[in-house]
């Protein structure tokens, strides 16, 4: 099983950030954080860097679940989601698989909800 799920896109990656954020709100997940990697990149260290972003999903009732379950869970919190230009054109949008981070922890009450998470993040990916 892999760490993520992926799919590849005819539109932009604005366009592309537009339609996953919009899917994600469908499940009651929010981006809290939005990471331009090719601005960061550029402006901290002068590189130029193909179109990237980060976006930082969350749910806040399985957020608040796993930090129930876990206190430092938040260290794998919120679910990240990825949106970047590739070489072809095309724009990839990749999704961390929850359940595999999950698992490392060690918890079962993690664990066993991660699969709720995990669920939804594939199918938002597949819906793109």
């Amino acid at each position: 099983m892999s760490y993520y799920f992926s799919t590849i896109m005819d539109c932009s990656v604005e366009e592309a950030v537009e339609k996953v954020t919009a899917k994600l709100k469908e499940y009651g997940f929010g981006i809290i954080t939005q990471v331009n990697v090719q601005e960061t990149l550029k402006e901290k260290i002068g590189v130029e860097f193909r179109k990237y972003r980060i976006l930082g999903a969350c749910n806040p009732a399985y957020a608040h679940r796993a930090l129930s379950a876990e206190n430092r869970i938040g260290l794998l919190l919120p679910c990240n989601v990825i949106v970047y230009e590739r070489e072809d054109g095309n724009t990839e949008v990749a999704a961390i698989n929850p359940k595999i981070s999950m698992e490392k922890v060690g918890n079962k009450e993690l664990s066993d909800f991660s699969c709720e998470v995990t669920e939804i993040m594939e199918k938002v990916i597949k819906a793109m």
